[in-house]
């Protein structure tokens, strides 16, 4: 059995900003990012001395279960001493996967598919709409940390088929 049999498609995760993240060392910190999925682990690069950093930076994971949730940490990068944590969140990608599944095509520009709002049971910190734009189907995240005192990240999904893969 190859990786092709199981694999549904490609998520890319753009990783857009940080917002009022928390100070860690003297009077800021260097924030990145840690995305997690399954079994695979990839990191956003570290920016120096920012509480409000702009990574703009896209990370791309192979999926095999839609029932993974997404989960990202914020560390602060030290030079000397183990890096801090902080805050994190997870992402419940089903929502997202079910709105893939609608097969929808050529609807207008800035349409909203699915509109999520903020609950006790996920870490959003406004609502969130699965929309479709440029001919993709694309949610942006505004996910507002936990274990931590203050700070949010702001993400985008979006989905990648691949000719030859299981799909979804």
């Amino acid at each position: 059995m190859s990786l092709m049999d199981n694999l549904l498609g490609i998520l890319r995760v753009r990783v857009k900003r940080g917002v009022n993240l928390a100070v860690r060392d003297v009077s800021s910190s260097d924030p990145y990012v840690v995305l997690k999925l399954g079994r695979q682990k990839l990191k956003t690069r570290v920016v120096k001395k920012n509480i409000n950093p702009q990574w703009e930076e896209d990370l791309t994971f192979t999926v095999t279960d839609p029932n993974h949730p997404l989960t990202l940490i914020v560390y602060d990068h030290d030079l000397f001493s183990k890096d801090d944590k902080m805050g994190d969140a997870a992402i419940d990608l089903k929502p997202y996967i079910e709105a893939l599944r609608m097969e929808l095509s050529g609807l207008p520009e800035g349409t909203i598919i699915t509109t999520i709002g903020p609950n006790r049971g996920n870490c959003l910190a406004e609502e969130s709409y699965i929309r479709w734009i440029n001919n993709r189907i694309v949610q942006n995240i505004c996910l507002r940390l936990r274990n931590v005192e203050r700070g949010e990240v702001e993400i985008e999904l979006q989905w990648i088929d691949l000719p030859g893969s299981k799909g979804l």
